[in-house]
């Protein structure tokens, strides 16, 4: 198992180039299976869920290269139509096979996702949906075992309720295969959902409102395999602007699409920094010390809870007392207990965080609990005064590419050891 030894502090400089997102390639991915053929996504991060989702495509009978970017996806030999539970468990994202595999192949068998570990998500949003889309709906020894009706699934209506992302693309991929007109409501409008709806209509589905909370979806007879760009990754962009104010550096985050982060830049904006936006960059300059900030978590376009961690992290140091409320996932905060550790000092009260700014945080032994929690714990030992080493990152390789490499190159002082 390896951990990240941190010695800080350093301040941040240089520039840096964002990845392909992680929570787009994975749905695009899983949409392979909705043809036969070879799919071909183009600017794939090598990720640890990246291997675990190709593994699990290889387990169905794809077969998956990645290199330099480039992932190819043979469906040609795919008639497998379960999802193992040693896979699953370690990625919630393995439910995106359960929709492509249900309506291509008229089944699918899926153990009940793990994941991270914070809170209950249910899977309650996938199946509803699926279920008026005809699917018969079964959970069995651990399993959610879903069969099409003869003649397939056919068209219907659903509200998702709340919005959910991945409920959103699961159900979205199932209904370009149904017969007949498909109306889903209060739709997740997050950029990795419209990316998803984008390659689905290339490939020759029928899809009207992408974008907004309505989609209206013809259903069609067969599509081709899927061909698509990966858009960048706005939560690792968010990540390294965060990491330039929390060190009080000088950082310009390429590649990037701008108006994927127009609420983390409004925040960071509010915490002092100086932020130069241009069509596929963001310079940060960060001031002498950062501002206290309010941020409430909210579904796209609104703070994103993916950057609810890393923000924290950066309001440790801030001047003044800031306040920071999670609507999405109300126990995502496991991350608290290890930041206080370092010298921070935050209050829990039900789904709120109340951060009083410190001037400086201190090395000490942390471990990470989940992906983004492992983020805010490496921006916070970038910054923290002495040694301070996190465990279990395991987490961020699943999310991040080559973390500590591109921290390097911004002047931190990180090394992985295998312990």
């Amino acid at each position: 198992m390896d951990r990240f030894v941190i010695e800080g502090p350093t301040k941040l400089a240089g520039e840096v180039r964002c990845s392909g997102a992680k929570n787009a390639v994975l749905p695009l991915m899983a949409a392979a299976l909705l043809s036969r053929g070879v799919s071909e996504i183009g600017n794939v991060p090598d990720l640890r869920d990246v291997r675990t989702f190709m593994r699990l495509l290889e387990i169905l009978g794809a077969r998956c290269h990645l290199e330099g970017g480039d992932l190819t996806i043979d469906t040609t030999a795919v008639t497998g139509v379960e999802a193992p539970y040693d896979l699953v468990k370690t990625m919630r994202a393995s439910i995106y096979v359960l929709g492509p595999l249900l309506a291509y192949g008229g089944e699918a068998r899926v153990s009940l996702p793990g994941g991270c570990a914070w809170g209950p998500r249910p899977v309650n949003l996938h199946l509803g949906g699926l279920e008026r889309l005809g699917a018969k709906v079964q959970l069995e020894a651990g399993f959610i075992h879903t069969t099409a009706p003869d003649g397939g699934l056919q068209g219907g209506s659903f509200r998702f309720e709340p919005s959910s992302v991945g409920a959103t693309c699961n159900v979205l991929m199932a209904a370009t295969l149904a017969a007949g007109r498909t109306e889903l409501s209060n739709c997740a409008i997050e950029p990795e959902v419209t990316q998803l709806g984008r390659a689905l209509v290339a490939a020759g589905a029928r899809i009207d409102g992408l974008g907004t909370p309505t989609l209206v979806i013809q259903g069609v007879g067969e599509l081709d395999p899927i061909r698509h760009r990966v858009i960048p990754d706005r939560i690792e962009a968010g990540t390294f602007l965060c990491a330039a104010a929390l060190t009080g550096g000088d950082v310009v985050v390429r590649d990037c699409v701008p108006a994927h982060l127009e609420s983390a830049l409004a925040a960071l904006g509010d915490m002092g920094c100086l932020l130069d936006v241009g069509t596929d960059f963001v310079r940060l300059q960060a001031p002498e010390r950062l501002r206290a900030v309010e941020i409430v978590t909210r579904p796209y376009p609104a703070f994103p809870t993916d950057m609810q961690a890393q923000f924290m992290a950066a309001a440790c140091v801030a001047e003044g007392v800031s306040h920071l409320t999670e609507t999405i996932y109300p126990d995502r905060f496991t991350h608290t207990a290890e930041l206080r550790r370092l010298g921070a000092e935050i209050r829990l009260d039900g789904a709120t965080a109340t951060i009083v700014g410190v001037p400086v945080l201190e090395g000490a032994p942390v471990m990470a609990t989940d992906l983004r929690a492992s983020a805010a714990l490496v921006l916070a030992g970038a910054a923290a005064r002495g040694t301070t080493t996190v465990d279990r990152v395991y987490h961020i390789d699943r999310g991040y590419e080559r973390i500590e490499a591109k921290l390097n190159a911004l002047g931190a002082r990180i090394r992985r050891e295998n312990v």
